[in-house]
């Protein structure tokens, strides 16, 4: 599990540099710049997700271990 996490996080930091670099800074929310914008957006939640499954797998596992 934790490479899986690891594996997707590095897919949509990817994910997030190359539609970095498709955003046109003088008309952002216009064409394949507003696609770019939110695949970024969508990256950040992925990784966002990520992190909350992460963290609850590691107070799954310090709760087992309490009992």
């Amino acid at each position: 599990m934790k490479v899986f996490i690891i594996l997707l996080n590095v897919i949509a930091l990817a994910l997030i540099v190359f539609n970095a670099t498709k955003v046109s800074l003088e008309a952002p929310f216009k064409g394949d710049s507003l696609i770019a914008l939110i695949t970024i957006m969508a990256s950040l939640c992925v990784i966002v997700l990520l992190q909350i499954l992460k963290l609850s797998k590691r107070i799954e596992k310090y709760s087992k271990n309490k009992k």
